[in-house]
C-alpha cells in the first residue's frame, strides 16, 4: 500500500497535459455513439510475447502493440526501428541513415534496457547491450509484439523498459503452397527485392524468404558533426530466413528456424575524412520440439544458438572484427490446471561468450534461470503473476517478479494495475574491455508500475496508461568515458491512443507524455522527447488505399550533459497502395513530404523527402 500511496502521489505532481485530454475528448463522442452497434473484436491476433504461451491478443494483459503484415506491407523503404518509432511509447535515432548505428527506446528506457527477440530468441549484443537493426530488413518480418513495462520476471537479463519480438515468416499447417515476391524503387538510387514461399502438407510445414537491397545513401554527418566528410554513405543488405517443421504425429511437432541478416553500409569517421564501412551480420537459429503431453500438460524445449559479428574497415585503419555468440537451453512447460487457468514453468539456461581482436579480462558468462507464470480469468477479473530467479556467473541470484491485474467494468471498458521489477546486468564492454571498463560495475534493477483503461467497441478503440520506472544503480558514462553506477533514473509518463473506424476510413491518434530524467542530476535522459504525437489516417475506394500520416517529435538533448538541444520536428508522410487483382498490388510511401530538415542526433543527418515505389505478387 505504501508503494501504491507513493505512485499516486507522484502522479498527483505529474498531471496530465491538456494534449493528452484533448486527444481522449475528440474520441469520447465516437465511443458514446457507438454503444448503440453491436460490439465486434477486431482482436484475434495470437500473441506470445507477453506470458510466454500462446494467447489471444484481446485476453492479453498489459500495454501490448502488434504490428501486422497489413502494416509491414506499408512501410516501403523504411528500417525497422522507423516502423517502431511510430507506436506509441517508441523512439528511435541513428547516426546518419539506416546502416549506421541506431537505437530505440521503448517508454524512455536505455537502448540497452529493453529486451529484443527474434522469434523469441534473444538478440541484443553481449558486449554493447544494443541491437544491430540495421541488418533486420521488414521484408523477413511476419509481426512484431511490443510489450512494454519491466518483464525479467518473464525473461531475465535487459527486459527494464519492455521487449519488441520480432516473428520471421513462416509455414502454416494446412495450408497449401503459396509464394510472394516485391520488388521496389526509391530515392537516393535504391532499391530493394524480395521472393518466399511456405506451405504445409502430409505433416510437413516449411517456408523460404530471402530479400537483397542497396542504396546510393545520403552524406550521414553535416557541418557540425567533427565527423563531416562530403560525401553519400550507401549501403548493401541481403537478409534470409526460413522454417522446416513436422508434426509426426497429432499434438507433437518438431521444427527448425534460420534468420540471417547482412548489412554492408558506409558511415563518416571522425579521424580521417576516408570511407569507411562496416559489415554487420546478425544469425539466429533454434530447434524447437513441441509435444502435448496430455490434454492439459504441453512441454517445449528448444535449442537455440544466436551470433552477431561487425567488421569495421578504413582507409587509414586496419579491419577490426568483433563478436559474440550465444547459446539458450529452455523447457517450458504448460498447464492448463482449469478451463480459464494456466501455469507455465521455465526452465532456462543461457551461455554468452563475446571475442574480438582486443580480448575482455573475462569472456564468458552463464546464466541459468527458473521461473512461474500464471494466467487466470475469473468472469470479470483478470490476472496474471510472475516470478522468475536468474543465477548470473558473478552476479549471484537475481529475483524478479511481475502481479497484473484488470477487471472489466462493462463489455466495453477494462481498467488495469500492475507492478512488475527488472535487472540488468552489465555488458562485457561495461565490465571487461581492455579500455574504458569498470569490473566493480552492479546490476541496474527496477520497478514499474502502471495504471491502464482500454475502451473497445465497435470500431472505437481507446487505450490510456500512467506508468513510473525507478531504475536503480542505473549506469552512464563519466567524463572519461568510464561506466558508473548512478543512484537512480525515474521515467514517468502518460500514454493516450485512439482509434475510431467509419466504414471505409480508419482514424488513429496518440500522445506519449513522458519525464525520462536521472535523479542525480535531475536532466533529461539524452535523445529522448518528452513529447511525440502521431495522427494517421486510412481510407478505401474499392482497389484503391490512401493514407497519410504526421509525427511530431519535441525538443531532446544530445548528451547526459544536457548542453546540446535538438530541436523537435514534425514529419508528414503519405502512402497509397492499388490492388490490380487478387494476385498484383503496387504500394507507394512519400516520407517527409515538406522535405523537413531535422536529426536525432547532433552532427547527424537524416533523410529529407524520399518516395519508394514497390510492385507485390501473391499467388
Amino acid at each position: 500500500m505504501c508503494g501504491d500511496a507513493r505512485f499516486a502521489g507522484s502522479f498527483m505532481s505529474y498531471a496530465i497535459p491538456r494534449h493528452a485530454l484533448a486527444v481522449i475528448c475528440c474520441f469520447l463522442p465516437a465511443a458514446v455513439a457507438a454503444q448503440t452497434t453491436p460490439s465486434v473484436s477486431q482482436l484475434d491476433q495470437v500473441v506470445v510475447t507477453a506470458s510466454r504461451s500462446a494467447q489471444l491478443e484481446r485476453d492479453v494483459l498489459g500495454d501490448v502493440t502488434v504490428i501486422d503484415q497489413k502494416e509491414l506491407q506499408k512501410a516501403g523503404q523504411d528500417s525497422v526501428a522507423e516502423i517502431l518509432s511510430r507506436q506509441r511509447g517508441v523512439q528511435m535515432y541513428n547516426s546518419g541513415g539506416p546502416q549506421t548505428v541506431t537505437s530505440v527506446f521503448l517508454r524512455g528506457a536505455n537502448a540497452n534496457q529493453t529486451l529484443v527477440l527474434v522469434d523469441g530468441m534473444r538478440i541484443n549484443s553481449i558486449t554493447s547491450g544494443v541491437v544491430n537493426w540495421n541488418a533486420i530488413d521488414p521484408a523477413m518480418i511476419e509481426r512484431i509484439e511490443i510489450v512494454r513495462g519491466a518483464a525479467s520476471s518473464l525473461y531475465g537479463s535487459g527486459a527494464i523498459g519492455g521487449v519488441i519480438n520480432i516473428i520471421t515468416k513462416k509455414g502454416q499447417q494446412d495450408r497449401p503452397f503459396s509464394a510472394w515476391a516485391d520488388i521496389g524503387i526509391g530515392s537516393y538510387d535504391t532499391f530493394k527485392s524480395a521472393l518466399g514461399f511456405s506451405g504445409a502438407k502430409d505433416g510437413w510445414d516449411y517456408a523460404l524468404s530471402s530479400s537483397m537491397g542497396e542504396s546510393g545513401g545520403f552524406n550521414a554527418t553535416n557541418r557540425l558533426s567533427p565527423a563531416f566528410d562530403e560525401d553519400i554513405d550507401g549501403y548493401s543488405q541481403h537478409a534470409l530466413s526460413g522454417s522446416l517443421g513436422y508434426t509426426w504425429q497429432p499434438g507433437h511437432h518438431i521444427g527448425l528456424t534460420v534468420f540471417n541478416g547482412y548489412m554492408d553500409g558506409a558511415y563518416d569517421q571522425s579521424f580521417a575524412p576516408l570511407d569507411a564501412r562496416t559489415i554487420t551480420r546478425q544469425q539466429a537459429y533454434s530447434v524447437t520440439s513441441t509435444d502435448d503431453i496430455t490434454d492439459y500438460w504441453q512441454s517445449v524445449l528448444r535449442l537455440a544458438y544466436i551470433e552477431e559479428n561487425t567488421d569495421s574497415r578504413s582507409a587509414v585503419s586496419p579491419s577490426y572484427k568483433a563478436g559474440n555468440r550465444q547459446r539458450n537451453y529452455s523447457w517450458q512447460h504448460h498447464f492448463q490446471i482449469a478451463e480459464k487457468q494456466k501455469v507455465s514453468l521455465i526452465l532456462e539456461r543461457l551461455e554468452e561468450r563475446p571475442y574480438s581482436q582486443m580480448e575482455h579480462d573475462i569472456n564468458r558468462r552463464d546464466t541459468n534461470a527458473a521461473g512461474l507464470v500464471y494466467q487466470g480469468s475469473f468472469d470479470a477479473h483478470h490476472l496474471q503473476a510472475s516470478v522468475r530467479n536468474d543465477n548470473v556467473s558473478g552476479y549471484g541470484n537475481q529475483t524478479t517478479g511481475g502481479l497484473g491485474y484488470e477487471y472489466d467494468i462493462s463489455e466495453q471498458w477494462r481498467v488495469g494495475v500492475a507492478g512488475n521489477t527488472g535487472f540488468r546486468a552489465p555488458t562485457f564492454n561495461d565490465l571487461y574491455f581492455p579500455f574504458g571498463s569498470n569490473p566493480n560495475l552492479q546490476a541496474e534493477k527496477s520497478r514499474n508500475l502502471e495504471l491502464s483503461a482500454r475502451y473497445d467497441y465497435a470500431g472505437t478503440r481507446i487505450d490510456v496508461v500512467a506508468f513510473q520506472n525507478r531504475i536503480r544503480n542505473f549506469i552512464i558514462l563519466d567524463e572519461n568515458f568510464i561506466p558508473q553506477n548512478v543512484e537512480r533514473a525515474t521515467i514517468r509518463g502518460v500514454s493516450v491512443s485512439a482509434e475510431q473506424d467509419f466504414g471505409d476510413t480508419t482514424l488513429r491518434a496518440s500522445a506519449d507524455f513522458m519525464n525520462p530524467r536521472d535523479d542525480a542530476t535531475g536532466n533529461q535522459l539524452p535523445r529522448r522527447a518528452k513529447q511525440v504525437y502521431r495522427l494517421g489516417a486510412d481510407h478505401r475506394f474499392d482497389r484503391l488505399s490512401v493514407g497519410a500520416e504526421y509525427q511530431f517529435v519535441g525538443q531532446r538533448y544530445d548528451l547526459a550533459d544536457n548542453q546540446t538541444s535538438l530541436g523537435g520536428y514534425g514529419l508528414f508522410n503519405l502512402t497509397a497502395g492499388y490492388e490490380f487483382n487478387d494476385s498484383v498490388g503496387v504500394q507507394v510511401r512519400w516520407n517527409n513530404l515538406f522535405d523537413k530538415d531535422y536529426t536525432n542526433a547532433y552532427g547527424y543527418n537524416m533523410p529529407g523527402s524520399n518516395v519508394f515505389i514497390n510492385l507485390s505478387f501473391r499467388m
